[in-house]
């Protein structure tokens, strides 16, 4: 059974340190779009998926594998990295070209987001696509859970906090206690209030605005599709594969 007194969540991948998610069951978020992309490459048949902090550690990796079985993916502010197999982008996964494939996967937000919770005790990926699947994950565990949003350079990204509104709201049946956290508070009181046109306000966002600059908007629309898909990324001994639990 969920406590929900003890849900707690950080707006980004600066918010916190690596001690306080030790031992607790950890869900990262960055819909746009690391954790979308990572869902819908395992929805494609990706073997796994690992997630590096930057372009060093993702060339050393790349060095030293089979390039036949390894893809090198990832962004930096939000575009392809010059050299890279593919970027950032969930449409860009394709059963064609990552059926079978380990990724090395490296993002400005996102994966290093992944990297600080090396210490938990279960770290599961999620994203609008996979919501309702986490929140039947969710619901039996023991541990203490924290939502980790990544965010955007340090700052809070209210598409991420949006999905944590969404995942308290679904844990608590609508009915989130007086004396929950006050990150659990502000995340569920988002939802509440915006959660019924997610396309919408996440299209509104700074986070959305910044990348339709450089991005084709059908990733936002991608990115806001809700419940699509069961897959339950996790990551175990620093890699990302699917689990039954």
């Amino acid at each position: 059974m969920v406590n929900l007194k003890k849900i707690d969540v950080f707006y980004s991948l600066h918010s916190f340190q690596e001690d306080e998610l030790r031992d607790k069951t950890v869900v990262i978020i960055d819909v746009l779009r690391a954790s979308s992309t990572i869902v819908t490459a395992f929805m494609n048949g990706a073997k796994a998926i690992i997630p590096v902090g930057d372009m060093g550690e993702a060339s050393k990796i790349a060095q030293n594998v089979d390039s036949d079985n390894y893809l090198l993916c990832g962004e930096k502010d939000g575009e392809k990295i010059e050299g890279y197999d593919l970027g950032n982008s969930p449409l860009e996964y394709t059963k064609e070209i990552v059926e079978g494939k380990t990724l090395i996967f490296n993002t400005t937000n996102g994966t290093k987001a992944i990297k600080k919770s090396l210490g938990s005790s279960k770290t599961y990926i999620s994203a609008f696509l996979n919501v309702n699947a986490i929140v039947e994950e969710l619901k039996a565990q023991t541990n203490d859970i924290v939502l980790v949003c990544a965010g955007w350079k340090g700052r809070l990204a209210f598409e991420d906090m949006l999905l944590a509104g969404n995942i308290i709201h679904l844990l608590s049946e609508g009915n989130l206690p007086n004396d929950a956290r006050d990150g659990a508070k502000v995340a569920f009181g988002l939802y509440d209030k915006y959660g019924d046109d997610i396309s919408t306000v996440i299209h509104q966002s700074n986070h959305a605005m910044r990348l339709k600059d450089i991005i084709d908007s059908g990733d936002i629309d991608y990115c806001c599709q809700v419940d699509i898909t069961n897959i339950l990324p996790r990551l175990k001994e620093g890699m990302i594969t699917l689990t039954d639990g």
